[in-house]
């Protein structure tokens, strides 16, 4: 007894790829890449807080650990 597949909507090419991502799957990782270089390109902007001396001590235990 054979079975019956189906075949879709549309019939596939060989060797082609269909994939739809959505907006949002190419600009949110855009996005991120974007704010991030311009941390990095001005570091200026990027003001360290001041008031909370426990942000400044983890962040130099990681850059310990990391140094390692």
């Amino acid at each position: 007894m054979s079975a019956h597949t189906r075949t879709g909507s549309h019939p596939t090419i060989r060797g082609s790829v269909d994939i739809r991502l959505p907006w949002w799957a190419l600009a949110l990782p855009m996005l991120a890449f974007v704010v991030l270089l311009l941390l990095i390109a001005d570091p200026a902007q990027a003001q360290a807080t001041g008031s909370d001396p426990a942000v400044g001590q983890i962040l130099e235990r990681i850059q310990h650990s990391l140094s390692r």
